[in-house]
């Protein structure tokens, strides 16, 4: 009889608001509880298709977590399982080495969770045996791969690995037991269970190696919808998986063309019409957007001036449109280019010309630098992160910022600096 299971990681159960723009308290506690409804999503889904197991290969915490309403809500989650009879495999990754809970809670006997020596546990079933092989990690470094230390596969049985590995690499997530495909697909398993890195992947070959990506995005940096994988390893070893929902919001990036917009309800109209169309691709239950404005408008100024507005006026046709919030917006719009003379002898335009032209100096560049420098300096470390974490980005910061500054000064003479 097949053994059936869903496989899941980097849950960052009860992870905080990871975003400023998020001023919206109906849209941070949506965000913020967010986690716990993707959980509870992949328990309803162990339950409805009757699975044996849930697997889950680490950072199911967020790091140096005390609540005790994370662990009341986790039990009571793990009990509608045990009750069920499914049984749940878990390894801990490097944000459960900080978690303080993943080491007090008391869990029913039917959740397993895997030391930091390698251990492999069998599950008997009807015709098929299956062994599941796992390691947890107790610090949040991992320099070295740990595929040397699992275990051969048990040859009279199927074989599950559960591994936390950053892979070769991906950006955006720190090396951690870091490994190759080829090492993993010719350890003789038939199935690696990964974590760690936030996007889904399927490596197919001799064994089949999943990582499944994060099951509920927390920000703009993880858009689009989030899902767990549903695995089948059938009696002859061979292996079937599908990709099944469980994102309760999604964060899009939607783009708005704005050129030739001359009035502020045709601009909101063509708002309106993208954020519709993004609510019926999207198949979570809420869409939360990013704007990007773009084009040559005649508003380009105004909008520059009264972002505020803008983003009001946003929100409110988000609500029309329905179960979808707008999370930011931002502005990449020009005025449009007519081509007359008089553009050439505007003052206002003339003094912006000035300006790109004295931001784009060295020594104006040198001062910017050494003043976000000091502001760098001057905030705690979790916060220093906001000019990019190499030279590269930085500079790409301040390209960013002087521009936007130039034409935030332009926006305000050209609108006669009144409000």
């Amino acid at each position: 009889m097949a053994f059936r299971f869903v496989h899941t990681a980097d849950i960052h159960l009860d992870s905080p608001l990871r975003t400023l723009a998020l001023r919206n308290p109906e849209l941070a506690e949506l965000v913020g509880d967010a986690s716990r409804q993707a959980f509870i999503s992949i328990v309803d889904l162990c339950l409805a298709e009757r699975v044996d197991a849930l697997v889950i290969a680490g950072d199911l915490y967020d790091g140096d977590q005390t609540s005790m309403k994370t662990a009341r809500f986790l039990a009571s989650q793990m009990m509608r399982l045990h009750q069920a009879g499914v049984r749940v495999y878990m390894i801990r990754g490097n944000h459960d080495a900080m978690s303080r809970i993943s080491k007090q809670l008391v869990l029913p006997d039917t959740v397993t969770i895997f030391s930091g020596r390698t251990q492999s546990v069998i599950q008997s079933g009807a015709g098929l045996d299956v062994v599941l092989h796992g390691l947890s990690f107790a610090s949040p470094q991992a320099a070295e791969s740990l595929q040397p230390k699992y275990a051969g596969p048990r040859e009279s049985a199927a074989n599950i690995g559960i591994m936390h590995t950053s892979l070769a690499g991906s950006p955006g997530h720190d090396v951690y037991a870091p490994c190759s495909v080829a090492d993993l697909q010719g350890h003789g398993f038939e199935y690696w269970a990964l974590g760690h890195i936030h996007v889904r992947k399927v490596y197919p070959g001799a064994s089949t190696l999943v990582m499944p990506g994060i099951p509920q995005g927390r920000d703009i940096n993880e858009a689009g919808e989030k899902s767990v994988t549903l695995a089948t390893i059938n009696d002859d070893r061979s292996v079937d998986i599908e990709e099944r929902l469980t994102s309760v919001a999604q964060f899009e990036r939607v783009s708005v063309d704005l050129a030739g917009t001359s009035e502020l309800p045709q601009a909101v109209g063509r708002i309106r019409s993208a954020l519709e169309q993004s609510r019926t691709a999207a198949r979570s239950q809420y869409l939360i957007a990013r704007l990007g404005l773009v084009g040559a408008s005649a508003l380009s100024w105004m909008m520059i001036r009264d972002k505020d507005l803008v983003l009001a006026e946003a929100e409110q046709a988000a609500e029309q449109v329905g179960n979808t919030w707008v999370e930011k917006v931002e502005l990449n719009l020009s005025a449009p280019g007519t081509g007359k003379s008089e553009d050439v002898a505007d003052p206002t335009l003339e003094l912006a010309e000035s300006m790109r032209a004295n931001a784009t100096s060295d020594a104006f560049r040198s001062d910017a630098r050494e003043l976000v420098l000091k502001t760098i300096a001057d905030l705690p470390p979790d916060a220093r992160d906001f000019a990019g974490k190499d030279e590269a980005a930085l500079e790409a910061f301040l390209d960013d910022v002087l521009a936007r500054g130039v034409d935030l000064v332009t926006a305000r003479l050209k609108a006669g600096g009144t409000r």
